[in-house]
């Protein structure tokens, strides 16, 4: 069984931390952190230190070559249950999927839940317990060996953060512009790993729409610029004719730990999931004729979000017919109820956690 090191000082830092009131979503820290690094081809000890800076030398790989990934997960605790971590096997497995196309070495899963969990564990106290709201948390992985040449990293470092953090969208429907010109990702490349570059290259469409007074953006594929994809950092979903549509899985896509649990519950729910490649032009057509009714997009973050309206750079809007999403609060609540604990867990998706104390002889 993995092992942890705690460090002396993590009493200090979980003494003199306080929740604050308005959480915001990422921008509150929890005062501690978990650190591995990996070097000589193995694993080294795993550590909870005190949240703060860390050091690395001005040549390390991940700050010229972008050689990192990372993962989203979340810990609940409202009404006096939990915590409880949604999926992390599955967020496991992804990483390491990253970790191949980036040419990172493994983590072992006994390694990957000893971190999040012994993270979890020691921050319970700071898990919001309001409905909606959790402990996120932030495991990644980077490329620290100090060379500038090109080629592989022989060191990394592995870490867990975590954030209490509120809703990741505030109120009200999504406003989507459609991404007719950018790319985020091409066949062949990384938009199927957690890898950091992937959100680097959306950032300058997220200007554009920030500018034309959109709330987020919705990618095409990169070779034809017709079929969608994905949004920058959540998945989308649609439904036409009282089915639910998702774009099928590629490797330019993501494939959303929260796509995969709307599905299953859909699907349970007696709702027909259709997987498919989804033409961008003829969903605009579908949404105009009211054949499609709802949009919604979901991710670890956002959970569910209801689209109000897709729009072009031109400024003509589609907006849904059911742009309070009916469909989308519904499935949002079945999963949340899940995630929260309020229901029974016939999926087997939750990971309880045993809150701790520090020992005493620390």
């Amino acid at each position: 069984m993995t092992h942890i090191k705690i460090a002396p000082a993590i009493a200090e830092a979980l003494k003199n931390f306080t929740l604050p009131e308005n959480l915001g979503f990422g921008l509150v820290m929890a005062p501690v952190m978990a650190s591995c690094t990996y070097e000589n081809g193995k694993w080294g000890q795993l550590e909870l230190l005190p949240y703060g800076p860390i050091s690395m030398y001005p040549n390390a790989k991940v700050l010229h070559y972008a050689q990192e990934i990372f993962e989203g997960m979340k810990a609940y605790r409202v009404g006096g249950l939990g915590p409880f971590i949604f999926r992390p096997d599955e967020n496991h497995l992804r990483f390491n999927r990253s970790a191949e196309r980036m040419a990172m070495p493994h983590i072992p899963i006994e390694l990957f839940m000893k971190a999040s969990v012994e993270l979890t564990a020691y921050s319970a106290e700071f898990v919001p317990r309001r409905s909606g709201e959790s402990l996120y948390l932030r495991p990644f992985m980077f490329a620290t060996e100090e060379a500038l040449g090109i080629k592989p990293s022989e060191k990394f470092r592995f870490m867990v953060i975590a954030s209490p953090s509120g809703s990741y969208f505030s109120t009200g429907g999504l406003s989507v512009l459609v991404e007719r010109h950018g790319a985020r990702a091409f066949p062949g490349g990384t938009g199927y790993a957690k890898a950091g570059g992937n959100y680097a290259a959306s950032l300058l469409s997220a200007i554009k729409t920030k500018q034309l007074g959109f709330v987020q953006t919705l990618w095409l594929d990169g070779r034809d610029k017709k079929y969608i994809e994905e949004m920058s950092g959540m998945n989308f979903f649609a439904v036409i004719n009282n089915e639910l549509h998702t774009p099928e899985i590629n490797d330019s896509i993501l494939e959303g730990i929260t796509r995969k649990s709307i599905i299953t519950l859909a699907r349970d729910a007696g709702i027909k999931v259709v997987e498919r490649k989804m033409d961008i032009n003829e969903l605009l057509e579908d949404i105009k004729a009211e054949r499609c009714t709802e949009a919604f997009a979901c991710g670890t973050a956002a959970i569910i979000a209801p689209i109000d309206y897709l729009a072009e750079e031109s400024g003509e809007r589609f907006p849904l017919r059911d742009h309070e999403g009916l469909l989308a609060l519904h499935l949002r609540e079945l999963l949340l109820s899940i995630q929260e604990g309020r229901s029974v867990d016939k999926y087997n998706w939750i990971v309880s956690v045993e809150p701790k104390k520090l020992p005493e002889n620390l």
